[in-house]
């Protein structure tokens, strides 16, 4: 597992719990391709940091699971101000050039690393 993984994966959890848009805004790519209950596809920095800021979420990393050099699954406890009790998730993390390129959260942690070794062998057919 490269640092910079790690590293840009860390911003994208500090920036975001601690509800700063600009910190949310600059730990993504341009565009950031988002999985959610709401929907899928990319989308700006932006977008991401008004998300960031209107839903309130915080994400608490409790286990990482490195997939390969650009990928990494880290299941947390998700809560909301509406929420405080925390829901266990999963997100797939892609990181390119140090910023977060994608983050596909999913209800659980199979489903979430069963997304990203995929991913992964798509990508190393291309």
């Amino acid at each position: 597992m490269q640092a910079s993984l790690e590293e840009a994966i860390n911003e994208w959890h500090t920036s975001v719990n601690a509800g700063d848009v600009e910190r949310s805004a600059r730990s993504v790519g341009d565009p950031v391709v988002v999985l959610g209950p709401k929907g899928a596809g990319p989308i700006t920095p932006g977008q991401f940091a008004e998300w960031v800021e209107r839903s309130g979420i915080r994400m608490i990393p409790r286990s990482w699971h490195p997939v390969s050099d650009r990928l990494m699954v880290v299941e947390q406890d998700a809560t909301w101000p509406q929420t405080p009790q925390p829901t266990r998730v999963a997100t797939v993390f892609r990181v390119r050039d140090g910023l977060v390129t994608a983050a596909l959260r999913l209800p659980d942690l199979r489903s979430a690393l069963d997304l990203a070794y995929i991913y992964r062998e798509m990508a190393a057919t291309e």
